[in-house]
């Protein structure tokens, strides 16, 4: 008996995986492996949420129109130039829906955001993966690597999993080196947490030019990551051709009275901020003293890479890490097989991580020694 089969790059794509959420043995464990704020969201937020599940009964508003004219408002953008969605990630799918075919090629970092390569090969686009340096993208390699058939060039700035950034001046020059049919996509996913004074979200350069995307998240800093709500601005001919294509209800009421919430409650996210930047930094040293290396973040993680000898493994960490009763996020399907990402946590979860990987070496040291 012959099944329906799928389309056959359907068949290749190896399904996005989240940070986990327990360990091994379900034992209750701090989740430091999904980026998720450490704060959650603010009160006023939980409030308007609740608020609105009175009304569940409703049909959310299609157009997300509060949302997007809170956007505006916010950022100093037009909120008809806005598209508001399922996460960020539904727009990053939704350009490839529009915008590629079988026939197309889609770039992105070797080191970046596992949505890419799936919103591609859900077309059957070709995808071009192209190597970063120190973990950073790298824009001759980038340019180098356009064809006529390159349609749409994935870029997150800050990156995830690596944390790095391309300062304004960078991400101008691959702008401009980029053919005009050629869609720039910058995800800014983590661009609250951003203290760098080179960078720019890509909301300058989405206003002026007609061939950029840039896309935000409620789901980082905003602490509504369960609610699934994000959004993308850029040109209208293409925020046009997006709303074609996006479900009729893609964001929730509840989500859209959260996120209205959140965005004017300023001070809950100063707040988030300023615990970032105090832990940020500390949990740097304190690893780096462990004789680890760090890779410099902007963002509210940090990638951690391991010597990968003498037992002191990234793999054997992580197995080490979630024993102790932490989750961080092991990378082999990224390429970063040596490498952990870290969430910054709650003060009492990064003090006890760090007693966690101190004691994990300790204990690697001696058996080596003991050896």
């Amino acid at each position: 008996m012959s099944l329906p089969q799928p389309k056959p790059w359907i068949s290749a794509i190896a399904p996005y995986i989240p940070g986990k959420a327990t360990t091994p043995s379900g034992r209750p464990a701090a989740k430091l492996s999904a980026n998720e704020s450490p704060l959650g969201p603010s009160p006023k937020a939980v409030a308007a949420m609740q608020a609105a599940c009175l009304s569940a009964h409703r049909y959310p508003d299609g157009g997300a129109t509060v949302l997007r004219e809170a956007v505006a408002r916010h950022h100093g953008i037009e909120a008809e130039r806005i598209m508001c969605g399922t996460g960020s990630d539904e727009a990053l799918h939704l350009l490839a829906h529009a915008y590629c075919s079988a026939d197309d090629e889609v770039m992105f970092v070797r080191h970046g955001f596992m949505v890419y390569p799936i919103a591609a090969q859900r077309m059957g686009a070709t995808l071009v993966e192209v190597a970063d340096r120190d973990y950073t993208a790298d824009v001759d390699a980038l340019l180098a690597a356009v064809t006529p058939r390159t349609r749409i060039l994935y870029l997150a700035n800050p990156n995830n999993p690596t944390g790095t950034y391309l300062a304004e001046s960078e991400i101008n020059r691959l702008h401009a080196g980029l053919p005009s049919d050629v869609i720039l996509v910058l995800d800014a996913a983590y661009a609250e947490y951003v203290t760098a004074p080179d960078y720019e979200s890509g909301l300058k350069l989405a206003r002026t030019a007609p061939n950029v995307v840039t896309t935000r998240t409620f789901s980082k800093i905003y602490g509504l990551a369960a609610e699934r709500i994000g959004w993308c601005y850029g040109p209208a001919h293409i925020i046009e051709t997006l709303h074609k294509v996006r479900g009729p209800f893609n964001v929730t009421s509840a989500g859209l009275a959260g996120a209205v919430a959140a965005l004017e409650d300023q001070a809950w996210i100063e707040r988030a901020r300023a615990h970032n930047n105090q832990w940020l930094p500390w949990l740097q040293a304190e690893i780096e003293a462990l004789g680890l290396h760090v890779v410099p973040s902007q963002c509210n993680f940090l990638l951690i890479r391991f010597p990968e000898s003498d037992g002191i493994t990234a793999e054997a960490a992580n197995l080490a890490l979630q024993e102790a009763g932490y989750i961080l996020r092991w990378l082999p399907g990224q390429g970063l097989p040596d490498c952990l990402r870290l969430t910054v946590g709650t003060e009492e979860e990064n003090r006890g991580v760090i007693a966690a990987l101190a004691a994990f070496i300790r204990s690697a040291q001696a058996e080596r020694q003991a050896s």
